[in-house]
């Protein structure tokens, strides 16, 4: 299916997913332990849950001008080096401050991965296979997501919770000498053309436009309004689920961390085949448009994943309440792909990675926010209720709005 050069870049990228997300939720697993160590409060632990974010999402922005400028694989091979030391670095925290510096600069090595990939993607496959391959790639997040409570939890409860961010900066820095080994910027030759679709059918997207035309369009920001909602989601589910396991259900955390893997493979299976099921979309509905597609799958699996989380936090059992998340990370994850495959179908080759780290930046703002207001609410109401309902509503609302606002950009525009 693909040449020796291509096949290596999917792995790679697919395992730089697994690694990113390792050493992301290796927080929220040990949490409880840290918490407990540093004596946090709720409110100083959401406020670190959030301080990711910050240097996160800045770098999705920077990190999507450099990987156009300086190209897509200095940029995530830096990236790569920089969290990984940094997620090491958790081991030597000693209280809320430092704790707090070390995870910004942690997020500001993430901050490059996905518009990286996305740009890896956009300069070695066809414009109708991309979005399988970005879901192909991206779904190993959802893989590292999955292996990282029982890896964690095992290590922090064999040893302790500081040994458990060397050994997954040690993966991250091996992972590193082999991608600038053996992967290259671009193939020698690209024997594929950006194909027209019905909405733009004389543009090729090979035109230059400036980055302005594009940070201006409506479809640009909403697209990423509903990547904020699902981010929101995400962030939710990944920073405060383990400790709504313990503190909520009262489950041990040797429990905590073999259950909170059930939706983290639901997400898995969702994040792999969402980007093989919208370009199927695509070819069942191909008199309608590419972007048609993408909708599709966007609108209804969002609104489904918000539904579900809403309903999470109403529940009283532990077996629903999982079985609802699983399913609401299920939904959410069949639209990762769609968000950069919409930017790979709107925007020119040119600015895929600025546009699309732009995207990631708004939406990423969701990371800023929701951990440090889930902390909030949980300290004063004393229930993760409204945390959950918050989260399912922002989804609906993002959902509905990328009917209306997410349309076809005229390239004809002057600019």
């Amino acid at each position: 299916m693909f040449s020796k050069g291509k096949l290596s870049i999917v792995i790679l990228l697919f395992l730089a997913g697994v690694i990113n997300y390792l050493d992301r939720s290796a927080l929220s697993i040990t949490a409880p332990f840290i918490q407990k160590d540093l004596d946090l409060s709720a409110t100083q632990m959401g406020i670190i849950f959030s301080s990711f974010s910050i240097g996160y999402a800045v770098f999705n922005f920077l990190g999507g001008i450099a990987s156009d400028r300086f190209g897509a694989k200095r940029t995530l091979l830096a990236a790569m080096i920089v969290w990984s030391l940094f997620s090491g670095a958790v081991a030597l925290a000693v209280g809320f401050i430092s704790l707090m510096i070390i995870r910004v600069i942690f997020g500001m090595g993430e901050g490059p991965l996905s518009t990286t990939i996305n740009k890896m993607v956009n300069n070695w496959f066809p414009s109708n296979q991309r979005a399988s391959i970005i879901g192909i790639t991206s779904s190993g997040t959802t893989l590292g997501g999955a292996i990282s409570g029982p890896i964690v939890g095992f290590i922090a409860l064999s040893y302790n919770w500081q040994i458990s961010f060397i050994c997954i900066m040690a993966i991250g820095l091996i992972w590193s000498f082999f991608w600038w080994k053996f992967v290259k910027e671009k193939p020698r030759t690209q024997n594929f053309k950006v194909l027209p679709t019905p909405e733009d059918p004389e543009s090729t997207l090979n035109e230059k436009k400036s980055l302005t035309f594009y940070l201006k369009q409506k479809t640009i920001l909403f697209t990423a309004f509903a990547f904020f909602a699902y981010n929101y989601i995400l962030f939710f589910f990944l920073t405060w689920f383990p400790s709504y396991l313990v503190k909520a259900r009262g489950m041990s955390i040797k429990d905590m961390s073999i259950i909170s893997v059930i939706p983290w493979v639901f997400g898995f299976i969702g994040l792999a085949v969402g980007g093989l099921v919208s370009d199927w979309v695509f070819k069942k509905f191909a008199g309608k448009g590419i972007l048609f597609s993408r909708k599709i799958v966007l609108v209804i699996c969002l609104f489904i994943s918000a539904v579900c989380i809403g309903i999470a936090g109403l529940v009283t059992t532990i077996p629903s309440a999982v079985t609802l998340v699983a399913l609401s990370v299920f939904f959410l994850y069949l639209t990762g792909a769609i968000y950069w495959a919409i930017i790979q179908d709107v925007v020119d080759k040119h600015n895929v990675g600025s546009v699309g780290g732009f995207m990631h930046f708004l939406a990423n703002i969701a990371g800023i926010i929701g951990p440090t207001l889930t902390g909030y609410i949980v300290q004063t109401s004393g229930t993760f209720t409204i945390a959950f309902l918050l989260a399912g509503g922002i989804a609906i609302i993002a959902s509905l709005a990328v009917i209306r606002f997410v349309q076809p950009i005229n390239h004809k525009i002057k600019i």
